[in-house]
């Protein structure tokens, strides 16, 4: 599908798949082969063009001479440039007319074959989803990739983060609970032991201890170790008012 002669009708896809050799010739002169390619671009020669053609072949030559050419014609004079930049921004630059003269053959082969709105949304639609001549010599377009890459990996990896976050924080949740409730209640028995620490039993005559139980005379307020009056936490319930042995008898003498 070069143009010229007899016009046959094509589809896009026939259009497409024209557009698509021609494309990864140029690629392949701008990446692969470039310094056969660099080296065909003589500043010292006449005015030159890039060419790729369907079966994905590149070729540097003259324009062509007849007015007007049976296609489009590639930027003319790409060699004179070449001494004279970066060789990175000449491909660069090199690759941007590329691209537009591959997307004025496709939609010239569109015009010839009589394309309709649909047919040329449709052929744009799928050059378009192929990266540009200059994306892929710049490195664009691997860029891209990787971007599309650890984006759809960030994701996943955002909705597990969320899940081991969420289960952390709730771990994090239940021992802050915990935490909270061992401490009051050591808070307690700080308050407590504080309360009576100096408290002396009044059977025994030692010192208070948290680990035992305890109970206060109702009568005389004085504290006395159950064991010494023979009173279990059980039984304390039980108990309205607690009298010690020693308020107990002196009732009973009265």
């Amino acid at each position: 599908m070069d143009g010229g002669g007899a016009v046959h009708n094509r589809s896009v896809e026939d259009v497409f798949s024209d557009f698509r050799g021609r494309r990864n010739g140029v690629i392949k002169a701008l990446t692969v082969d470039v310094e056969e390619f660099y080296q065909q671009c003589d500043p010292e020669k006449e005015n030159l063009c890039l060419y790729g053609f369907p079966n994905e072949v590149w070729e540097v030559n003259l324009p062509a001479e007849e007015v007007p050419p049976e296609l489009p014609e590639p930027a003319l004079g790409i060699n004179f440039a070449r001494d004279g930049m970066q060789e990175r921004d000449w491909l660069a630059l090199v690759a941007v007319h590329s691209d537009s003269w591959l997307l004025s053959v496709a939609y010239y082969f569109g015009a010839r074959f009589g394309f309709d709105k649909s047919d040329r949304r449709r052929l744009f639609n799928m050059i378009n989803d192929l990266p540009t001549v200059f994306e892929v010599v710049t490195g664009i377009a691997k860029k891209q990739v990787k971007e599309k890459s650890s984006s759809a990996n960030g994701s996943k990896s955002k909705s597990s983060f969320k899940s081991n976050f969420q289960r952390e924080a709730d771990a994090q949740g239940m021992y802050a609970r915990q935490s909270q409730a061992r401490e009051e209640v050591e808070t307690l028995y700080e308050e407590d032991e504080d309360e009576h620490g100096d408290t002396l039993c009044g059977a025994c005559g030692e010192n208070y201890a948290s680990d035992e139980f305890w109970i206060c005379c109702d009568i005389c307020e004085k504290w006395f170790h159950g064991k010494c009056v023979r009173i279990t936490p059980a039984k304390a319930e039980h108990i309205k008012q607690y009298k010690c042995p020693s308020c107990s008898n002196k009732r009973s003498r009265i």
